[in-house]
C-alpha cells in the first residue's frame, strides 16, 4: 500500500505535539512568509507539549541560540 496522504502544516504540527516521544519545541511564525527576504518586525509562537515545562523549554531555545550564535554564519 503506497497511498500519498496530504496534510496540513497544522495537522503535522498538531500530530508531533500529541506524541509521548516528542521532546522539543516548534517555532512557528505568526502569519505566512514568502517572500526570500523579511522587512519589518516578525512574530512567532514557540509551542511545547507536556513532555517540557516552561522553563526547559526556554532553556532549550537558549541552547539553540546559543549554538546557532557560535556555529552558523
Amino acid at each position: 500500500m503506497n497511498e500519498l496522504a496530504f496534510f496540513t502544516n497544522q495537522e503535522l504540527i498538531d500530530e508531533l505535539l500529541r506524541r509521548q516521544t516528542f521532546l522539543g519545541v516548534i517555532v512557528q511564525s505568526d502569519e505566512e512568509h514568502r517572500e526570500r527576504d523579511w522587512g519589518g518586525d516578525k512574530y512567532f509562537r514557540v509551542l511545547f507539549n507536556k513532555n517540557l515545562q516552561a522553563a526547559e523549554a526556554s532553556r532549550l531555545l537558549g541552547v539553540v541560540a546559543d549554538y546557532m550564535d557560535r556555529n552558523v554564519c
